[in-house]
């Protein structure tokens, strides 16, 4: 399955590299599904898969299997929580950020608060569920819940995928805008998380 996945992405990622890996990944299943007469076949072939690995900048912008940086998006607020807090007026959108959707890891569960009811600042509004964690989602400002993304229920996916776009998850009519001034603003975010 892996060596079917690497060949259809050759042409993407780079030649060189792929015939690099498949060579050392056939070399390293040969030596494995024989007998193993000699353990020093698998070492060497198990090395060849280590010293198949891109350079930097060879293979990077085809691959998304890790993250060493978070997406953080100028003009919104975010919390130390990391939630995020787009302002349109006296109404709020609220997300989790791409750190902390990145933390997380795939999401496969949102459990949101119910239109109408009032969230109040540092307090949860709901939880994400992940492969690896359940966590609960703290509300960045207070108010009444106006709209929640349904979509997120069919899909919780899209917190991963587009978490400033189709994963906010709810909108409030805020009771205090100046709840919001104590917010973070993108560059002070971006210090949080290197922290």
């Amino acid at each position: 399955m892996l060596l079917a996945s690497v060949r259809q992405q050759s042409s993407r990622v780079g030649l060189g590299f792929a015939r690099r890996f498949l060579g050392a990944q056939e070399a390293l299943s040969a030596a494995s599904v024989g007998s193993l007469q000699s353990l020093s076949s698998l070492a060497t072939a198990q090395q060849s898969v280590v010293a198949a690995k891109p350079t930097a900048g060879a293979f990077a912008p085809a691959v998304a299997m890790t993250r060493g940086f978070a997406t953080v998006v100028d003009g919104l607020k975010y919390a130390e929580s990391h939630e995020w807090l787009k302002m349109d007026g006296d109404t709020a959108t609220v997300g989790i950020t791409d750190f902390a959707q990145s933390e997380l890891g795939d999401v496969v569960y949102v459990e949101l608060p119910e239109v109408g009811s009032t969230v109040s600042k540092a307090e949860t509004f709901g939880v994400v569920e992940s492969v690896k964690a359940a966590s609960d989602v703290y509300a960045p400002v207070s108010g009444e819940v106006l709209e929640i993304n349904d979509a997120l229920v069919d899909d919780p996916s899209k917190l991963n995928t587009e978490p400033f776009e189709g994963g906010w998850m709810m909108k409030i009519k805020v009771s205090d805008a100046g709840e919001a001034d104590g917010l973070l603003d993108a560059d002070a975010y971006k210090a949080n998380c290197d922290e």
